[in-house]
Order: C-alpha cells, then sequence, then structure tokens
C-alpha cells in the first residue's frame, strides 16, 4: 500500500532563511529534548555564501551551497536574526532581517535556502512528517526546491509523483526496499536527475532534495534521513530508547543475546565439571 499527500512548502520567505542561524546556537545552549525543536538546514543556492547573526553575534559563517546542517536540539524561544553578505564586519546593514524567529517545543523541521522557479533565492520551511510508519512501511519524501518547472518522479519509466511544483513536497508511505528514482520535467520520462538508488528504510523518513538550476545546468539531489518511526507490531513494548523493535531488527539481537546465554551457560557448566573431576582426582590420590 502506498500512502501519500501533498503539501506546499509551509512557511517561505525571510523568516524560514534566518533558521539556518539557529545553527549555531547548538554549541552554545543545551535543549532539552522534551522542551525544545529539532532542526535540520540545508544550503540549496548555488553560488551563495552567507553570513548569518543570532542576536547579534555571528552564529554561521560562510554557510555554503549544498551543506546540511543537523539535527539540532535547540531550547524553544524567541530570536533575533540577520542575515548579511559573506564576510560583513557585523549585523548592521543586513540583507534580510532582523527578524523575531520563535520556535516551537516538539517541532521537527528543515529550512531550506534555495531558488524559486523563476531562479530567485528564497526559502522554505518544511515541517518534517514524524508520525509512526506501519510495521514493513518507511516513508520518502520528495521536495522540489529547484529553479525548474514542474516535475515528475519516477520509478522506473513510471511517474510515482507527477506535477510536483517549488516549492511542494510530496510524501509517501512505501514498503521497505530500494527504490530506482529520476526526476524528469512533468509529462517527460527523461530524467534531469538521476536515475538513483534511494533506501527506502523501514521505519525511516527518507527526504529527498532537488535543488540548483535547470537552465544553469547544476542540478543535484540531497538527502536527509529521519528516523525511529517505527510502530509497535502487536503492542510490543518500547526498549531502551523509546522505539519499539521491529520483527526483522528484533529476531537478530534475540538470537544474539540468547546466544550469549547459552554459552555462558555451557561455559559455567564446563567450569564447574572440570573443578568436580579435579576433586574427584585428588579424593582417589588421598
Amino acid at each position: 500500500m502506498v500512502t501519500r499527500h501533498r503539501t506546499a512548502g509551509a512557511i517561505a520567505g525571510t523568516a524560514a532563511l534566518t533558521l539556518a542561524a539557529l545553527g549555531g546556537l547548538a554549541g552554545t545552549a543545551a535543549a532539552d529534548t522534551e522542551d525544545g525543536a529539532q532542526l535540520s538546514v540545508l544550503h540549496g543556492v548555488p553560488d551563495l555564501t552567507v553570513d548569518v547573526y543570532v542576536d547579534g553575534e555571528l552564529t554561521l559563517d560562510d554557510f555554503e551551497p549544498g551543506d546540511l546542517a543537523g539535527p539540532l536540539d535547540l531550547p524553544a524561544g524567541t530570536y533575533s536574526v540577520a542575515i548579511t553578505a559573506a564576510d560583513a564586519e557585523d549585523d548592521s546593514e543586513p540583507a534580510i532581517g532582523p527578524v523575531d524567529l520563535p520556535l516551537d517545543a516538539g517541532g521537527n523541521y528543515t529550512a531550506v535556502a534555495h531558488l524559486n522557479a523563476d531562479g530567485e533565492p528564497t526559502a522554505t520551511l518544511f515541517t518534517n512528517d514524524t508520525s509512526q510508519t506501519a510495521a514493513g512501511e518507511g516513508r520518502l519524501t520528495v521536495r522540489h526546491v529547484a529553479a525548474a518547472p514542474a516535475v515528475d518522479v519516477l520509478a522506473g519509466d513510471s511517474p510515482v509523483i507527477e506535477g510536483l511544483e517549488n516549492p511542494d513536497e510530496e510524501v509517501l508511505d512505501l514498503p521497505a526496499g530500494t527504490v530506482s528514482a529520476a526526476v524528469a520535467a512533468a509529462g517527460t520520462t527523461d530524467p534531469v536527475i538521476g536515475p538513483a538508488d534511494v533506501n527506502v528504510a523501514e521505519g525511516v523518513n527518507t527526504i529527498a532534495y532537488a535543488w540548483g538550476s535547470l537552465e544553469d545546468d547544476n542540478l543535484a539531489l540531497a538527502t536527509q534521513t529521519i528516523d525511529g518511526l517505527h510502530s509497535s507490531p502487536s503492542g510490543v513494548p518500547a526498549g531502551e530508547v523509546g522505539l519499539a523493535a521491529t520483527s526483522s531488527s528484533q529476531a537478530p539481537w534475540m538470537l544474539a543475546f540468547g546466544g550469549g546465554l547459552v554459552a555462558l551457560f555451557i561455559g559455567t557448566a564446563g567450569v564447574m565439571l572440570a573443578r568436580a573431576a579435579r576433586e574427584r582426582s585428588a579424593q582417589q590420590v588421598r
């Protein structure tokens, strides 16, 4: 079974781009995982390097195209963020901002600086789908953040996603396995990216980004994974990290653990038998 839904890029514009600045906060403030948020940042604007200031401090220096930062555990709160040209002396003349950016607890986000369909720099904040997947399934999220018209995503020669526009996404829940995927202009089967093998792992949201510029011939594919989305089959209790073991991962662990116990019992019995034999020999000698 394939489950899908499509959403527009939730928040586009300068506020989303400023999320990149929060990457610098990971080294200065520890987030409580229950009270904080998780943030990843993808820089998908070719040939554009920026500096980012948070509360007046340079926190991200020379953030380059193709870089993916995170996931970062960040405290919830509001941050004043300004974005400048690379190597600016300070944030007194920001190109964007300053803006007050609230970061809510419990969210999982990816901020993507990218080109819009017309080739102009912009940014989109995506909320990552961290809902549970069914047993035996993984999740594939495809995001169009390239300067290109609408695209189809092909599995073999057949489209599985049609007419995906910048900056939209489509989310598919699929049986776990390897998918040979390619990106082509909508209505065609001639790939502009790929084909490439994409591993759809059980309980993992694999996020694929098409970024760059079709006109400039620098389209590229970036990937991100978010794991820990396993369902709890038949009510199996959660383990030490709060995740239920799947049947495929549980069996090897139990076999290894059971084998270790057997080895321990055999080894202990061997020691005891050897000790008893020595004691009998000593008694016979006496």
